[in-house]
């Protein structure tokens, strides 16, 4: 096997000619000098017996040459033209190769773009369904141009009789043998419940509910470590005549003993205070079980009578509340 780029063609031995690769012999019968790379360059890789070509000896006649050593140009113009040839084709064809490599790459590019793909078994890459183009837009969310209505205002239901439907009592009003205020517990006493809104109040204040319209008082008296107080709710037609109510308040709601409370605020000084929500005004008389008259200092009296009041005020709103809640649930509503 030859080792190495092509090898020269061996030709016939000319008369007077050294064989190729053999070692031949200077004038005078004198040997030849060893050939230069033996082994290399021959028919024979190095080491497998074969000798190769001398050094300084040239090879036989190259392809082309006749046997006189003049170059046959005919030869010589056919083996350019087909180098020539086959160059162009190999540029040819790289250009061709590199084309559909380009168009491979589009291709692809173009079906990835288009929507998800799929691998087959034999590596192609098809657009899926979900890849296909739809005609018709995706449509969008839609809503409503007509504003939802508010919901029921609690205040609204306690403002006037007209809405205000719920029962109405001093049990309603005042649960429980007990309340407790920001941890103070109170006792409750008597309860009562009249028409007749004037006999339930001392002083002026009985002549201002029959004149702004009073329906009903409502009265409850609680004790807590020796404060003792009555709390009355008068009820209006509406929230108008409750406020004209509380403004033009003078005297007090009548106190209420019974139920174990023995009279009280009677022929002494206790506190008195006014309010109102909706069409209900709310009154308070604390004073001290025992009769002592109440002074500014008496923190716990006015304590108490904070604490009745917010009690009073939270009980008509929870009133006005689950009315607003029972309207918003209702169908039609």
């Amino acid at each position: 096997m030859s080792f190495g780029g092509p090898q020269w063609p061996q030709e016939p031995q000319q008369p007077g000619q050294q064989p190729y690769g053999q070692p031949g012999q200077q004038p005078g019968g004198q040997p030849a000098p060893p050939p230069y790379g033996q082994g290399y360059g021959g028919q024979g890789y190095a080491g497998q017996g074969q000798q190769g070509q001398p050094f300084g000896q040239q090879p036989g006649p190259f392809p082309g040459a006749t046997a006189d050593g003049t170059p046959d140009w005919g030869a010589l113009a056919d083996a350019s033209a087909a180098g020539r040839r086959r160059k162009r084709w190999i540029v040819v064809g790289g250009g061709a190769l590199a084309a559909v490599v380009v168009g491979a790459i589009v291709a692809t590019a173009v079906v990835k773009s288009g929507g998800s793909t799929t691998s087959g078994k034999n590596g192609t890459v098809t657009p899926t369904d979900s890849a296909a183009p739809s005609d018709s837009p995706t449509p969008g969310p839609t809503f409503s141009s007509v504003a939802p209505p508010p919901p029921p205002n609690p205040k609204d239901f306690i403002a006037d009789e007209k809405k205000d439907k719920a029962p109405l009592s001093a049990e309603g009003l005042f649960p429980g043998k007990k309340l407790t205020m920001n941890g103070r517990a109170y006792t409750k006493g008597a309860t009562s419940s009249t028409t007749n809104c004037a006999t339930v109040t001392q002083g002026g204040l009985g002549g201002v509910l029959t004149k702004n319209g009073c329906d009903r008082v409502i009265r409850a008296t609680y004790v807590r470590d020796g404060v003792v107080l009555t709390v009355g709710v008068a009820v209006f037609p509406n929230e108008a005549a409750a406020l004209k109510a509380k403004n033009q308040a003078s005297g007090g709601i009548a106190p209420l003993a019974g139920a174990g409370v023995k009279e009280f605020c009677r022929a002494t000084v206790c506190l008195r205070r006014a309010n109102s929500i909706g069409r209900y005004a709310y009154f308070t008389q604390a004073g001290f079980t025992n009769g002592k008259k109440v002074t500014t200092k008496d923190k716990a009296v006015f304590q108490s009578s904070d604490d009745l009041g917010t009690f009073a005020f939270n009980q008509i709103y929870a009133r006005g509340k689950s009315q607003a809640s029972a309207a918003a649930g209702a169908p039609g509503e």
